[in-house]
């Protein structure tokens, strides 16, 4: 990636659609409120979580079996804001809807805000010709209550461009989680 990194990322977006919708700048504030940022960054783009959002229960006393996974695992919330229980989990997705490039591949990091609050956010990389809302994964790791915020910024992708396009990419090989629109549950 060339010291240029935002213009690439700012040009792929806007002509290639490589992240729909787009911000082309780090947004801090919105109708005067201030808001956990997202948007474009110097090497990387800070995605949005959107409204929807599946935590861990343990109601029905499930087993978490990648695969053979029960969806009564989870309470399925749709809010502005989402509160984790101590010591829990929960899934939600972007915003924005993703296309990579084939010679690119992106990893996922939390946000400091968030991480400086004891949440962790892991996202596997962004495999080359991968395509989708990204499924992302939030850990409340502290013994209280913690508060998500939808529609602002939760995680940082950061974009790697290879000398040359890789020879097999996620799309090549057909893989389960391309496309998604929703959040997505394991799939073995």
């Amino acid at each position: 990636m060339s010291l240029q990194a935002d213009r690439w990322i700012r040009q792929m977006a806007e002509e290639e659609g490589m992240i729909e919708p787009f911000t082309d700048e780090q947004v801090r504030y919105v109708e005067g409120e201030k808001v956990i940022s997202f948007g474009l960054s110097s090497y990387g783009y800070d995605l949005r979580v959107a409204r929807e959002f599946k935590v861990f229960t343990n109601v029905y006393n499930s087993v978490i079996d990648p695969k053979n996974f029960n969806e009564n695992a989870f309470v399925h919330i749709e809010a502005d804001t989402c509160i984790i229980p101590p010591n829990s989990f929960a899934l939600a997705r972007s915003v924005e809807y993703f296309r990579i490039p084939r010679d690119v591949l992106t990893l996922c990091v939390g946000k400091s805000t968030y991480a400086r609050c004891g949440i962790i956010v892991n996202v596997t990389p962004f495999e080359p010709e991968w395509e989708g809302h990204v499924t992302l994964e939030i850990s409340n790791t502290t013994p209280l209550p913690a508060k998500i915020y939808a529609n602002e910024g939760l995680a940082q992708v950061l974009f790697y461009r290879g000398a040359e396009a890789c020879e097999t990419t996620y799309a090549d090989r057909g893989g389960k989680y391309m496309k998604q629109r929703e959040i997505t549950l394991p799939v073995a």
